[in-house]
């Protein structure tokens, strides 16, 4: 059977599309730069103020912009041609990582630069997000790229951070954000290469100077914000890919996790892996081998599942139980969230993506910290253990309304659907 034959291809057959492969080689590229960045940067400033404050400090600004820049520039991404923004996006980037790079660099420049870089992600974001559909339009070949792109990311953020520390044994900080800002060109390079020029995507725009003033791209933002929450299915799957954040919990107490049950520095490196290591997984089972059209009626269903080992954390299991149970939230996690995220961009029309997207990456990042805020301040209260079992829990509850509400809008949409038909007969 053709649908057969099609799972059979497995998660490969993206590759084919040449213009997928471009936008994953340059995404790749990037976000290995990006991690070893972010080490260099940890080590950077610590060695130069001694602050382990002034660290975490700096690491925190690697993501807390993008809570604005996704709803602010996130528009731009549809207001202007989506290759020729990442590509800009890109050299920018370039440029300002370059200047972070050179030696003797004021602390106030360096947070600055880091600052405006982590803006620039936005649009870049938006803008890929938006493409792939058109890149990906055949089937469920949309679903299996960003299976491929969560896997690979997944990986590829792993190998960063566990290698990072030994790479800067033998390259100095500066040297590693040089190697980051030559990947931003990199990617640049193959985007221009690989990826069609395509027109802007909303007509109006394109009829304009295509420079939109800063109150208009304000506007864009609140307009994406209400346009998101008034669709009922959008709203749902929002609230359901913002969940996460729940999920992500364990990560920021994997260290106070570990001394509670008696462990040193490498049992917190096994339990950090713990998740990736799940959502490597559990994006490769559920896009190879649940079929597509079921695919969107298990996303409530595994999100409530994803919550279930880390509230059995309650028990106080040993380090080896606990390295089980934070993979299989990780594999439950990702596999729902690959498929919500894709259910999001495909309810939403082609010249409203960007917008869309940024407001759905900008409330992940917000939802992720102040999950992880709530974990550390219940730890202090009770006990990591204890932390994580109540994130896990409701995550649960929290799963099992926004699950039922996106299983209502489907009803509702099908009801709808089937009253037409009778309609037009």
């Amino acid at each position: 059977m053709p649908g057969e034959r099609a799972r059979a291809a497995g998660l490969s057959q993206v590759f084919a599309v040449a213009e997928f492969r471009a936008l994953w080689g340059a995404e790749l590229i990037s976000v290995a730069g990006d991690q070893l960045a972010r080490v260099a940067l940890s080590v950077l400033v610590y060695g130069r103020t001694g602050s382990a404050a002034w660290a975490a400090v700096v690491y925190a600004l690697t993501f807390l912009p993008a809570l604005l820049g996704g709803v602010l520039l996130g528009g731009l991404a549809d207001r202007h041609r989506r290759r020729e923004l990442m590509i800009v996006v890109d050299l920018l980037r370039a440029v300002l990582v370059g200047a972070m790079a050179v030696p003797g660099m004021p602390l106030w420049a360096l947070c600055t630069l880091l600052v405006v870089v982590v803006l620039l992600a936005s649009p870049h974001g938006a803008a890929q997000a938006a493409l792939l559909p058109a890149v990906l339009p055949e089937g469920d070949a949309y679903e299996r790229g960003m299976a491929v792109r969560q896997i690979t990311n997944q990986a590829v953020q792993l190998l960063a951070f566990t290698m990072g520390g030994a790479l800067l044994l033998v390259l100095s900080p500066a040297a590693a954000l040089g190697l980051n800002a030559v990947s931003f060109v990199a990617s640049a390079v193959i985007l221009r290469k690989g990826v069609a020029a395509r027109d802007t995507p909303r007509d109006d725009v394109a009829r304009s100077s295509g420079r939109a003033p800063a109150t208009e791209i304000l506007r864009d933002g609140a307009r994406a914000i209400r346009m998101v929450l008034s669709d009922p299915r959008r709203r749902s799957l929002l609230c359901l890919v913002w969940l996460v954040g729940f999920y992500v919990v364990p990560e920021g107490l994997a260290a106070p996790y570990a001394t509670s049950l008696g462990g040193g520095p490498a049992a917190i490196g096994l339990l950090m892996a713990a998740d990736p290591a799940g959502s490597v997984l559990g994006a490769f089972l559920f896009t190879r081998l649940v079929p597509a059209e079921r695919r969107p009626r298990l996303i409530g269903w595994l999100a409530v599942a994803a919550g279930l080992p880390l509230a059995a954390c309650v028990l106080s299991p040993n380090l080896p139980v606990s390295i089980l149970l934070w993979a299989l939230t990780g594999a439950f996690a990702t596999a729902y969230l690959v498929q919500a995220q894709a259910s999001f961009v495909r309810a939403t029309p082609d010249a409203q993506r960007g917008r869309a997207v940024g407001v759905a990456a900008s409330g992940l990042v917000a939802a992720q910290g102040l999950a992880v805020l709530l974990g550390g301040l219940l730890a202090e209260r009770w006990s990591p253990t204890t932390a994580v079992a109540v994130c896990g829990a409701a995550g649960v509850v929290a799963s099992a309304v926004a699950g039922y509400a996106w299983w209502q809008a489907g009803q509702e949409r099908r009801t709808a659907a089937d009253a037409g038909a009778l309609e037009c007969g």
